[in-house]
Order: structure tokens, then sequence, then C-alpha cells
């Protein structure tokens, strides 16, 4: 089977950014109910408790987004997520610039996938041209172990955020931060909406909220530095409801700019997400093991 093996993980990367665009900020769990705060920033910590507490127990949503990583890439996604019950959902991922969707068109793809998110990892289909070099099968498997073990602590980051975050990371960013601010009343897609603002300190907020390790964690702000992010420039918008509506992120990378705009709507909707069909899907450990037996020819 000749296909590359740098390719295969950097969709998965892709396909998991996709995700954790809509889904999360910077790190896991945060406790910070920012007890420290100035009287000027009681209300914005009190109304963003209220937020968290109201989005975080929704459940479910519609999401619209997107996102670009410097020149890596650059893709828009729509689709449906559940978070009672660990992390699930399906997601049309379009991929509409920079290296990967580049390859994508190399490969033969129109830069058009669907992703399905379970609690244990992921499925992409990629494709009637992968299809043909991997025995008619559209579909790869990806298990967050497997991601894990691919990107380093980098892999370790995203593994947690894809298992246990859900939309009101965002919220629980901004109250961590100590930076929150009360930006005013503006109109989102129709909808009366409060916006709020914040800077957050990427590696710290990770330091705080994950189990990485003393070793995992220096690595990953290695990975951090060597991309040349630092912190992110978080806003949020919400409704007379305190549900979420929009979330923006935005960051400077060493390619150029991060930068996510996620819409949420219709909190509570039904989200049913089946695996894809064994004879017509493959395993990413499998794809690596192939390849490994026919390392002495393809690259």
């Amino acid at each position: 089977m000749r296909t590359s093996t740098v390719r295969r993980v950097g969709l998965s990367v892709a396909v998991a950014a996709a995700l954790t665009s809509v889904a999360a900020c910077g790190g896991s769990d945060s406790k910070s109910e920012g007890g420290g705060a100035a009287a000027t920033k009681a209300e914005p910590i009190a109304a963003l408790l209220a937020v968290q507490k109201k989005t975080g127990g929704a459940n479910s949503a519609k999401v619209e987004g997107t996102t670009t990583m410097g020149s890596t890439m650059a893709m828009k996604q729509t689709g449906a997520i559940d978070w009672s019950d660990g992390l699930s959902g399906a997601l049309e991922i379009t991929y509409t610039g920079g290296t990967m969707a580049d390859t994508l068109k190399q490969a033969g793809s129109d830069g058009t996938m669907q992703a399905r998110y379970f609690k244990d990892g992921y499925a992409a289909n990629m494709g009637d041209a992968f299809a043909q070099q991997a025995g008619g099968k559209h579909w790869i498997n990806y298990s967050y172990e497997d991601l894990a073990e691919l990107s380093g602590a980098s892999g370790e980051v995203m593994k947690d955020q894809m298992q246990n975050t859900t939309p009101d990371q965002g919220v629980k960013a901004l109250l961590a931060s100590g930076d929150v601010k009360k930006v005013g009343q503006e109109d989102v897609r129709g909808v009366a909406a409060t916006h709020y603002s914040g800077t957050v300190d990427v590696a710290e907020l990770t330091a705080k909220n994950s189990e990485l390790d003393a070793g995992q964690l220096a690595a990953f702000k290695k990975q951090l530095s060597d991309a040349g992010i630092s912190t992110e420039k978080v806003d949020i918008w919400v409704d007379k409801n305190d549900l979420l509506v929009k979330k923006t992120e935005r960051g400077q990378m060493k390619t150029g700019e991060l930068n996510s705009t996620v819409f949420y709507s219709d909190y509570g909707t039904k989200v049913s997400v089946e695996r894809p069909p064994a004879s017509d899907s493959v395993d990413f450990s499998e794809l690596l093991k192939q390849q490994q037996g026919a390392s002495g020819g393809a690259s």
C-alpha cells in the first residue's frame, strides 16, 4: 500500500483539531472561581460561573465553525456534538487552504470528509481515492491511545481534551485566566448576546488542568515554544439563557495566525453516532503495521 505515514498522522491530528476547536479551549476542567479578583471583576466572574453551569449541563448542541492554523491548514466544520457521557458527535470537515488541503488534493480528495467521534476515539471517511489503496475501505479508525503515542505530549493533551472537555471549556479558560472582562451587548446571528473577553496562557492553563507528568509537560511546553504559541485571546458571546452562542480563539504561531470561530445552537438536540461498518474501515494502527512491513520501498 503506497500511503504516506506522515499524511495519515497529519490528517489524524487535523480531524482531532476540528473537534477540539468546537469543544474546548486550552485545558480540561478548571476549578478556579476568581476568588482573588478585584471588585470590578466580580460581575463577569459571577455571570460566567452561571454560563459554565448552564452550558455544561445542556448536554448537546449543533456547531458550525472555521479554524485556521497558520500555513498548515484552514478548515470549516459543521455538525453536532453530545457531551452527556464523554464527548461524541459527527462533523463534516472541509479543508479550504494550507498544506493540508494541498495534500488532500494530491491524494485525489475534494477536501471534504466525514468524521465521527466516540468516547475512545474517532473515525474519518477518507474518500474513494483512499479506498482504492486500502482494499475498498473508506474509513480509518483512530484510538486516542494511538494519537497520544504518535504525537507525544501534545497527543496526551489532545487525548485529555477530546475525552473530557465540553463547549463550556472556553468559559472555564476565561475564569482561570484572571483576565476576563465584559465587553458589552452585541448581536450574534440575530440573537442578543453579552460579549466577554480575556487572554489565556496556554501552557500555564494546561499545567493546571491536565494530568501530564513533569516530563510530558516539559515536552508539551517545548512543542508550544517550537510552534511559537504562548497565549490565546478568547472571546465568548452568551445569550439571555446563559448559553454560549459563539466563541473565538486567536493567537500567533510561527507558521502564521491561529484563529478559530465557532457558533453554537439548538442545545439539547439529539445526537446519534454509529461506528462505521467493520467491512468498510481499517484501524490506523494496522495501517502503520502494513506500512512498516513495506518500509523497504515506500516513504
